[in-house]
């Protein structure tokens, strides 16, 4: 399917401001006041959002399958003019408008079409469904036409085309880019950067629309009388809040999120509200006395089921947010606030990625490359001197370095027959030989010994490929996410974390699939499978991937498949020879094969994996070190050479 023919399915989120409100616009005066502290927040995503696929088309075309709008659609030419006089007017269209516009401005682009088959977000409830349209117009127009923004990139275009409105979003309504996850924002002057959180525990949230009155307009206009230079106290106050005391409570709620616990959130919560009612309030008092809001804050019914409350996005009376202690009392929070007031809440469940525990390694190919001397010894056994000057076969190495990194169970994928030579590894020596050995190495085959228990074996019984290796490890996976290593790679850290720990903090933080990847010169690009995309954060070490290629030629990665870097304008990226799986992965292989999707007959992991980054998306992490390979003759004894000295 080429480009012009290729539906996407998108699906953006509702945004929740958990703690920093306000602060995204009070960080803009510092280009006019160096003495303003910078804006800080954390936003999430929400459980409720927009829905819909999208196509290219010769138009910028908005239609809906969804009752509450099902005969309203928008049809423009791909007319920037025309676009922003639509998005001028104001509406639910002109949000559209305003991207499509700005889109059309800086690339070379014709126009999509744009199907919303799904909306569960509340209109004007303070969660920002302005800002999710405009953020799933810039992705459609993104992953379309193959833009190669990243996240930071679509909130910039999403941003900039709302303000082509009479709406004047904030700085952090468009974070909802980053999915239902908590991320850290700081906003000073135009500069923006986004941190993604590391959930150590779920968070149980009752969001609800207070059924009241409020005038943002007037809250944003008091407010803003307060900057950029503070003439009266009450301009102090309301700098202080939003900037000092401001900081200090992101950074005690960017612990507690990152340490789970709740309830020290929740208590934070209040003092939060508190500051704000003291300092911030009296600035616009007829809007954030907020009576029915501090109704519900201040309600004893409620205490014994919540950690804390506040209000939400700019305050007033608009929407309350209660983190409930438990799963049961978010269900008891929803029943009260229904029953006794009247309200229409609904839940946020933000839950931590699972746990990587387990790992995967293949290691049931014969070695044929390594021939004859694979006739007497797998060839992940071939001995290699590890760094602690212990000679040590190449298996080891690996099991090694993923207990270090906190794994728990390890599967190898074996031939038939084979099981028995691990068995003999990891038994106990013969007694004559065990006392033959000096104490510090009687120490160590006691370790070895212990590793057994880590180990699950696995048994391919037929070669079918790389794919379907791993696919046999499928119910040792278990719906959980896996480290994937090759058997015939070891690998050399240049930090402080092992390079399978490094991969696992990435997973933790992004909870998406990821491949390892490295650096390789551009006429070596034929041997290997080179991945492209754009980079997700400020270090380029988060590539977001845009294309697998597998083995292309050099011509093809020239034009389609560098990456530009601070550094450099032209860089390819191959596999570093780890990767995570997550379940999509393992359906995604399981699919191919029972559809019989040979490749020079094999089932490749290299086409599951573009086919699951091409519907849900995949990253690539840049490695803090060397692989080696000990799988052609001549790698393995450069391997020998060089491994314990790197």
């Amino acid at each position: 399917m080429n480009n012009s023919e290729k539906i996407i399915n998108l699906f953006v989120p509702g945004r929740l401001c958990l703690i920093g409100e306000h602060s995204d616009w009070a960080g803009l005066y510092k280009s006019i006041n160096s003495s303003i502290v910078p804006g800080r927040a954390i936003v999430t995503g929400i459980e409720q959002g927009i829905y819909a696929r999208a196509v290219r088309a010769d138009s910028f075309c908005i239609d809906y399958e969804i009752d509450e709008f099902k005969n309203s659609s928008f049809d423009c030419p791909m007319d920037s003019e025309k676009l922003k006089q639509v998005a001028k007017a104001g509406g639910f269209f002109s949000y559209c408008a305003g991207v499509a516009s700005y889109i059309n401005e800086y690339y070379n682009v014709s126009g999509v079409h744009i199907t919303v088959t799904k909306m569960d977000l509340p209109i004007k409830s303070g969660l920002s469904s302005s800002a999710a349209i405009c953020v799933l117009v810039a992705r459609a127009f993104n992953q379309l036409y193959n833009l190669n923004c990243n996240t930071m990139g679509e909130m910039f275009m999403a941003y900039y085309g709302e303000q082509r409105t009479p709406s004047r979003c904030g700085r952090l309504d468009q974070a909802c880019a980053y999915g239902i996850k908590p991320v850290a924002m700081t906003f000073e002057g135009n500069e923006i950067s986004v941190k993604p959180l590391v959930l150590k525990s779920p968070m149980y949230f009752v969001i609800a629309d207070l059924k009241s009155n409020k005038d943002t307009v007037k809250i944003l206009a008091d407010l803003n009388r307060c900057f950029p230079f503070a003439e009266t106290e009450l301009d102090r106050n309301v700098q202080e809040a939003l900037g000092s005391d401001n900081e200090h409570f992101i950074t005690k709620a960017t612990e507690f999120i990152e340490d789970g616990n709740n309830e020290a959130f929740g208590k934070l919560m209040y003092e939060y509200q508190a500051n704000f009612d003291k300092k911030i309030a009296p600035a616009c008092p007829s809007e954030l006395k907020a009576p029915v809001l501090h109704s519900i804050l201040s309600d004893e019914n409620l205490k014994k089921w919540i950690y804390g409350s506040k209000g939400v996005g700019s305050q007033g009376d608009g929407t309350v947010q209660l983190l409930a202690k438990d799963e049961e009392s978010q269900s008891k929070v929803v029943k009260y606030l229904k029953d006794k007031k009247g309200l229409d809440p609904f839940t946020l469940t933000l839950l931590p990625s699972k746990k990587l525990r387990k790992a995967v390694i293949p290691v049931a190919g014969f070695g044929t490359r390594l021939f004859p001397a694979t006739k007497c010894l797998k060839k992940d056994f071939f001995p290699i001197m590890d760094k602690d000057g212990i000679l040590k076969p190449v298996i080891l190495i690996l099991l090694e370095q993923l207990l270090n990194a906190g794994i728990e169970e390890i599967c190898l994928v074996i031939g038939e027959n084979e099981q028995f030579l691990y068995d003999s590894f990891f038994k106990s020596l013969p007694k004559d030989h065990y006392n033959k050995l000096p104490d510090d190495k009687k120490k160590y085959e006691d370790i070895i010994e212990s590793l057994q228990r880590h180990i699950t074996y696995v048994v391919q019984k037929e070669k079918l490929g790389f794919g379907h290796a791993v696919f046999q490890s499928c119910v040792f996976a278990a719906d959980e996410p896996v480290l994937l290593l090759l058997g015939d790679m070891i690998y050399n850290t240049s930090s402080e974390k092992n390079c399978m720990q490094q991969m696992i903090d990435v997973y933790e933080k992004y909870g998406k699939p990821i491949i390892s990847i490295h650096s390789v010169p551009k006429s070596d690009v034929i041997h290997y499978g080179i991945m492209t995309g754009s980079w997700d954060d400020t270090e380029q070490k988060v590539l977001r991937l845009t294309e697998i290629s597998e083995k292309p030629t050099v011509q093809y990665a020239e034009d389609f498949l560098c990456v530009p870097t601070k550094k450099s304008k032209q860089n390819f990226y191959a596999v570093f020879g780890q990767y995570i799986l997550t379940k999509e992965v393992y359906d995604q292989l399981g699919e191919n094969i029972n559809n019989n999707l040979l490749e020079n007959g094999e089932f490749q992991l290299t086409t599951a994996l573009e086919q699951v980054r091409e519907k849900s998306g995949m990253l690539g992490y840049l490695i803090d070190g060397v692989s080696y390979d000990v799988g052609l003759p001549e790698m393995y004894i450069n391997t020998v050479n060089t491994f314990r000295k790197s």
